[in-house]
């Protein structure tokens, strides 16, 4: 049997955070929906109006996670640790969507489009109160696909957000996966365009996903050590992109059963970096099957 490697694992948890988005219901309901340490322990009440600058707190912490509740003023963020932090949203808050895999180009958003399951960063200041979040960022393409599952009652979406409710409560714990199978498609030094072979690979990898009852499939996306991580980073997102771009549109993959692609830039290379041969099996994507251990046989 296939185990998960500690970049799948951390892949993993963003991808089930998308797939744990509710569909509908108000902010006030969302934030009484959350667990009971949530209401209890961290539910803050402010006396006194936000700071109107907020420049000159001392910084906080700078927190990874997914928005797991929310209220008027604040959100609940929960880290991959499980973690559980409350961040006030003030007036002076920047909220901030970045454009591409490449994140040039940043969109200026409103706290209206803080939905519950997408990842976030959220760079903090320190209140007396509590903690201020000076800014929010988070990807366009999660954005998106938060967007989406919010509106699902939109015509032609019914169909597929009854399958994500179906399959949400289907994976509840990364530790609770198999791996039935992976397929490694390569690329060239620098580059994200798929070879005919490697087009050929993803569909067989669908194919071979789509026969078994309760597949996802994540994408993971490396690169080899040459080049500073920045560029490394961007260019295994662009590479994990074009992948699921590929599975999706010519593949007929449905994006339900996708859960949030990802890149890694160098980390957890499969050959030596400092050989060109390594370089070669290093630079790749990986198209991982996923079955939940409580379904798998059923």
């Amino acid at each position: 049997m296939n185990t998960i490697s500690n970049s799948t694992r951390a892949a993993l948890v963003c991808g089930i955070a998308a797939l744990a988005l509710p569909a509908s219901g108000s902010a006030q309901e969302q934030w009484e929906d959350a667990p009971a340490e949530t209401t209890a322990e961290n539910t803050l009440t402010v006396t006194g109006a936000f700071p109107a600058d907020i420049s000159g707190l001392p910084d906080g912490p700078e927190i990874d996670g997914f928005i797991s509740a929310q209220a008027d003023d604040r959100i609940q963020v929960t880290s991959e640790d499980g973690t559980q932090t409350v961040v006030f949203v003030a007036n002076a808050t920047e909220i901030k969507s970045r454009g591409g895999f490449l994140g040039l180009g940043r969109t200026s958003l409103d706290d209206s489009q803080l939905f519950n399951g997408v990842p976030v960063t959220v760079r903090t200041v320190q209140w007396d109160q509590g903690l201020i979040a000076q800014r929010i960022s988070m990807k366009e393409s999660d954005l998106k696909t938060a967007a989406m599952i919010q509106r699902g009652t939109q015509q032609g979406f019914a169909e597929q957000t009854a399958a994500t409710e179906a399959l949400r409560g289907r994976v509840a714990d990364i530790d609770n996966y198999n791996v039935k199978g992976t397929t490694n498609v390569y690329f060239d030094t620098g580059e994200y365009a798929l070879s005919g072979q490697a087009q050929s690979q993803l569909c067989g990898a669908a194919a071979q996903a789509d026969a078994m009852d309760n597949a996802l499939l994540l994408v993971v996306g490396y690169t080899d050590s040459t080049g500073s991580y920045e560029i490394n980073q961007e260019l295994s997102e662009k590479r994990a992109e074009r992948v699921v771009n590929y599975l999706q549109q010519q593949c007929g993959w449905k994006p339900y059963r996708m859960l949030t692609p990802t890149g890694m830039a160098q980390a957890d290379p499969v050959a030596d970096n400092s050989t060109d041969y390594g370089k070669q099996q290093n630079r790749r994507v990986a198209v991982n099957i996923l079955v939940s251990k409580a379904v798998d046989g059923m």
